[in-house]
C-alpha cells in the first residue's frame, strides 16, 4: 500500500481536486469543468511521460465526465425550476452533430496544434468572464433554423475541440439573446450530455490503437482519470449550482477568469516549444 501512495498518490490527489473545483465551477458558472479537468490532466500525463497523447486524453475523459456531472447538475437546478428544456431539446441535436465533428477533427490534429486552440480558445473564455456582463444583449430571443443550426454545430464542435461543456459558449450565447443569467446557466448545464456522449464515443473510435496512451485508457478515454474526476465532479456539482443562486458571482468569476487566462497563456507558450 505505502509503495501505491508513493507511486500514485500525488496523481489522486490531483484528480480529485480537479474533480472538486470542476464540479464547483460547473454548477456555479455553467461554463464546463473541462476549462479546470483539461489542463489538469495535461499536465499531469505529460510529467508523467505521455507527452504524445497527453493533450488528446485530456480533452475526451474531460468530455467522457461532463456526461454525469451535466445530468447532475441540470438536475440540481431544475429543483430550482431554472431549466428551459425546450431550448434543450431544440439545440441538441445540433451540439451532438458538432460534438462528433470536433472530435474528429482533433484526432487529425498535432498535439502543439490541440494545445495551441485550446489555450487560445481559454484566453477569449478568460476575457469574457473577467469582462462580459450579462445585460449585454444582440437578440430579444435564442435563434431558430439556419441560425440555430449553424451555432449549435459550431458550440459543439468547439467545445469537444477543448474537451467542455456547453457552459462555456452556452451561457454567453443564451444571455446575449435575452435570456436571464440564472436560467442560462441552468438551461446550458444541460447541453453537456450533448456534447459529451457523443464527444466521448467519437474519442474512443478515434483513439482507437494509438500508441503512447496512459494505460487503462478506451481509446483516448483514459479510464481511471475518468472514474475518479466523475465521483468529484457528481459530488460538487450540485454545491455550485446551489451557490449560483444564493451568491453574487460577479468577483468570483473575474478571479476565476484570471486564472484561467494564466493558465492559457502557459499552454500557449508551451505549444509554441519555445
Amino acid at each position: 500500500m505505502s509503495e501505491f501512495l508513493s507511486q500514485y498518490g500525488v496523481l489522486i490527489l490531483s484528480l480529485a481536486a480537479a474533480g472538486l473545483f470542476a464540479g464547483l465551477v460547473a454548477g456555479m458558472f455553467g461554463i464546463g469543468g473541462g476549462s479546470v479537468i483539461v489542463p489538469v490532466l495535461f499536465f499531469l500525463l505529460d510529467g508523467m511521460g505521455f507527452g504524445e497523447t497527453a493533450m488528446h486524453v485530456a480533452v475526451s475523459t474531460s468530455l467522457a465526465t461532463i456526461i454525469l456531472t451535466s445530468i447532475r447538475s441540470v438536475m440540481a437546478h431544475q429543483l430550482h425550476g431554472a431549466v428551459d428544456w425546450s431550448v434543450i431539446r431544440g439545440w441538441a441535436p445540433w451540439i451532438m452533430l458538432g460534438a462528433a465533428f470536433g472530435i474528429g477533427l482533433s484526432g487529425l490534429m498535432s498535439k502543439q496544434m490541440l494545445l495551441g486552440l485550446f489555450g487560445s480558445l481559454l484566453v477569449l473564455l478568460s476575457l469574457q468572464l473577467i469582462f462580459g456582463r450579462p445585460s449585454w444583449r444582440v437578440a430579444e430571443e435564442m435563434p431558430r433554423g439556419a441560425a440555430r443550426a449553424g451555432l449549435g454545430t459550431g458550440v459543439g464542435t468547439l467545445s469537444a475541440l477543448m474537451g467542455i461543456g456547453g457552459g462555456t459558449f452556452g451561457v454567453s450565447l443564451m444571455t446575449l439573446c435575452g435570456m436571464p443569467i440564472h436560467r442560462a446557466v441552468a438551461t446550458a448545464a444541460g447541453w453537456g450530455v450533448a456534447i459529451g456522449l457523443p464527444g466521448a464515443i467519437a474519442a474512443i473510435f478515434v483513439g482507437w490503437g494509438r500508441e503512447g496512451l496512459p494505460p487503462l485508457s478506451l481509446g483516448f478515454v483514459n479510464l481511471p482519470a475518468f472514474a475518479l474526476i466523475s465521483v468529484f465532479t457528481i459530488l460538487m456539482a450540485p454545491v455550485g449550482a446551489a451557490l449560483a443562486h444564493r451568491l453574487p458571482a460577479d468577483n468570483l468569476r473575474k478571479l476565476f477568469g484570471l486564472l484561467l487566462a494564466l493558465v492559457a497563456v502557459r499552454m500557449v507558450w508551451q505549444a509554441t516549444g519555445l
